[in-house]
């Protein structure tokens, strides 16, 4: 069995299962479950199992520590008598957010120190535009009244 210069792992190769060999066992616990549940059925009714199954899974529900809680309540769920408390990062953030609003209406109002500033430089650039423009019609004017004189 000699191929090559190094040595044969002894952990063999890996197996995998097909689909069909996947079903076949699945059928198999079926058929044993089945086969459990009818020996039980002798000393303990279904119902009973039934409960022993849903209790076990309320106590996995509660003291599994990597359960995610839902964050988005219905509103028939909500408790209205609860009051909101929020997490000091979620404070932070609902301050910062109003403090944004309050700048951004008072800049609109042209109340805040930056919004004085923009309203001086836009009049400032108003104003030398409406010169501008009055000089290329003076411009203009004269440049006609010179082809007319030349005309003549």
């Amino acid at each position: 069995m000699g191929r090559g210069k190094f040595k044969a792992k002894p952990t063999g190769q890996r197996h995998f299962s097909t689909p069909e060999e996947m079903l076949a066992e699945a059928e198999y616990r079926e058929e044993e479950e089945s086969e459990e549940c009818g020996q039980e059925s002798g000393e303990e009714s279904d119902g009973e199992t039934e409960q022993k199954h849903k209790v076990t899974q309320g106590i996995i529900e509660i003291n599994n520590p990597n359960r995610v809680k839902p964050k988005n309540l219905k509103a028939r769920d909500a408790d209205t008598g609860k009051t909101n408390e929020l997490s000091r990062r979620e404070r932070e953030e609902l301050e910062k957010q109003r403090a944004h609003e309050r700048y951004i209406r008072l800049q609109e109002q042209g109340k805040t120190e930056q919004a004085r500033k923009d309203l001086e430089r836009l009049s400032l650039t108003r104003q030398q535009r409406e010169e501008a423009a009055r000089k290329r019609e003076e411009e203009k004017a004269a440049r006609e009244q010179k082809k007319v004189e030349a005309r003549k």
